[in-house]
């Protein structure tokens, strides 16, 4: 586990991989992330590429056996597989401060060969070079390894198998509406038909548009390497590091990274679509789209890092989705080019991650009525109005706009909506999202009298002290002496831990104590944490909600209680897969990971912890 003082300067060598503390068997989503801020990858421990969207990532997958195949199709079928004769065993890390993988495949012989696997990701000829291009590159590591190389990308959700042709040196898949190629100095022929061969040097593909490479395969992979680990260590070099876990900080603020749509500024909350957040449901959501409460909690958990160009790309985002609702309602969840409508359909053709489906394509939530992305939204530009940094610090024109989301925020704070948890068939008046309300109306008030408004300042202050006043008066339970999850309720859920973290109320407030007290006492299993233990509209969850033990971690650390955060932080770092990643929710039984991956509320939890608990680097140097 990584305490103490990790040492950052071991660059150009592999990350020592991280313990877990799962037990072996649970290997279904140990899986790498690739990946450019244009499009994104997973693969798996043998090297196989998984999943891959194009022409984004919220496109039709052209690797989707993360999902399963159809019905009669081969295992390898949606993947592009490096399948070693006799294997034995694998190794998989990432090369230090970078989003470059390496898979070692071992055979029973000690023969051996290495998968290196990347995006290309760096500036050039003034901009950044982010292509729809996978990078894969194979070498010998031992002895004289017998590989077959399958390469078998499907369209329309593995329905269709595309047409090919091919060169001296390439490849390519025909769909409908897809062209893809693959440029390599491999053989062809083994290649095209799937033939074992004998590895005696290194191999290079270049997999991506239809377009033909100006230079040699071999040197253009191997630059592209080197470019992109040069750009990503340099990235990693200005973040501002806590002293303790900053190997888990760097890889969560890369992964945060490599979930956003840098051409439009959006993040998405996963990579994935229809991981289930439990065995054996049907709890399957397609989470490739922006959610303005996600993007909020990544915005500001990069933020705390140095890192604020993500949040000049958000504002492009944000800004342009505030002007076109022109001051009406705010959907909770857009398309990552900004589109309104994710109608949800079925991919019936795929059985699912591990044979649980539906397979969901869309997100019903753009339908919903949430009222805290209001809160959300303005929270997560407010500090753009703070920060010199900024090539473009938001002003006095921007604010006008953003009134008009607390103008939203004031008329619903006391409105029934289908809350955080974006429950289906039940509305209520949640007190997450009147909080989240208040927080509008509340940082409206501090950007006025920084920008010197002093009577729209006044204004928003006044808006914010009535809406506290009735969450005070209506989700206060005096008999449970704690906040309640809607007004005039009775349970508790896990977003009334943000009460403190959005300065709420103060954490020393006993109000604010009781009330984490209550949430541990009938959320917590182990050391994980639920969002509620009601049942919803799929029955009662049975899988711990990553974030909400992560909020639970923030409030105990701010109650006083720091030891016990600590050790629940440390299980959260070991309860990650063997490259550091998290998903969306964990069995608390069996420690297995389940829900959408790599799921950026995980991560941001990980960023989050360590800044709050970690020592400062003056307490030791």
């Amino acid at each position: 586990m990584e305490t103490g003082i990790p040492d950052i300067a071991h660059q150009g060598v592999a990350e020592p991989a991280v313990r877990t503390g799962r037990p072996a068997a649970v290997d279904g989503l140990d899986l790498g992330v690739i990946g450019n801020c244009a499009v994104g990858a997973l693969v798996d421990r043998r090297a196989r590429i998984v999943w891959w969207c194009l022409p984004r990532f919220d496109g039709e997958p052209v690797f989707h056996a993360l999902l399963g195949h159809p019905q009669g199709s081969h295992p390898d079928d949606g993947a592009f597989a490096v399948d070693l004769d006799d294997f034995s065993h694998s190794e998989q890390s990432y090369d230090s401060n970078t989003a470059i993988l390496r898979t070692r495949l071992f055979n029973s012989q000690g023969e051996g060969l290495e998968v290196v696997d990347f995006a290309p990701r760096f500036r050039t000829r003034g901009r950044m070079f982010r292509p729809m291009m996978l990078v894969r590159r194979i070498a010998p590591i031992a002895g004289q390894p017998r590989v077959t190389l399958r390469l078998r990308p499907r369209f329309g959700w593995g329905a269709t198998v595309p047409d090919s042709t091919f060169g001296s040196n390439h490849v390519r898949f025909v769909g409908p509406s897809t062209a893809l190629r693959l440029s390599t100095d491999a053989p062809i022929t083994y290649l095209r038909e799937e033939t074992g061969f004998v590895l005696d040097g290194p191999l290079s593909f270049l997999l991506g548009p239809d377009e033909t490479p100006t230079e040699g395969i071999g040197t253009l992979a191997r630059e592209f390497e080197e470019e992109t680990a040069d750009h990503w260590r340099a990235w990693c070099r200005r973040l501002a590091l806590p002293l303790e876990w900053q190997d888990a900080v760097i890889r969560a603020a890369i992964t945060l990274k490599l979930c956003t749509y840098e051409e439009t500024g959006a993040i998405v909350a996963a990579m994935t679509t229809s991981i289930p957040e439990a065995p054996g449901t049907k709890r399957t959501w397609d989470y490739r789209y922006c959610w303005l409460r996600d993007a909020f909690f990544v915005v500001r958990a990069l933020n705390s890092l140095s890192e604020v160009e993500t949040m000049e790309h958000y504002m492009r985002y944000l800004s342009n989705i505030i002007r076109d609702t022109n001051g009406g309602h705010l959907q909770p969840v857009y398309g990552i080019g900004r589109e309104r409508v994710l109608t949800e359909t079925l991919a019936d053709q795929l059985p699912g991650y591990q044979g649980m489906g539906p397979v969901r394509i869309g997100n019903q939530a753009y339908e919903h009525f949430q009222h805290d992305v209001y809160g959300n939204a303005v929270l997560g530009a407010a500090q753009a109005f703070f920060d010199r940094r900024l090539f473009r610090p938001a002003g006095a024109h921007d604010f006008r706009a953003f009134e008009q989301l607390g103008d939203r925020a004031y008329s619903l704070f006391s409105e029934p909506d289908a809350g955080m948890w974006e429950l289906r068939t039940r509305a209520r008046i949640h007190t997450s999202s009147s909080l989240m309300c208040w927080a509008a109306c509340d940082r409206l008030a501090s950007i006025a009298n920084h920008l010197g408004e002093l009577e729209r300042a006044a204004h928003w202050a006044s808006r914010a002290d009535e809406i506290r006043e009735t969450i005070v008066e209506r989700a206060w339970n005096a008999s449970e002496q704690s906040f309640v999850e809607s007004f005039d309720g009775t349970d508790v859920e896990a977003g009334l831990l943000l009460m403190a973290e959005v300065r709420f109320l103060d954490p020393a407030d006993q109000r604010f104590i009781s009330t984490v007290e209550r949430i541990g006492r009938e959320l917590k299993r182990g050391h994980h944490l639920f969002r509620y233990t009601a049942a919803d509209d799929f029955g009662k969850p049975t899988t711990a909600f990553n974030i909400c033990t992560f909020w639970y971690i923030d409030a105990l650390a701010r109650i006083g209680r720091t030891e016990e955060a600590r050790e629940i932080f440390e299980s959260m770092l070991a309860a990650r897969n063997h490259l550091g990643l998290l998903s969306e929710g964990i069995d608390p039984a069996t420690g297995a990971l389940w829900g959408n991956y790599p799921q950026t509320y995980s991560m941001v939890g990980i960023i989050n912890g360590a800044m709050r608990l970690g020592r400062r680097w003056d307490s030791f140097i």
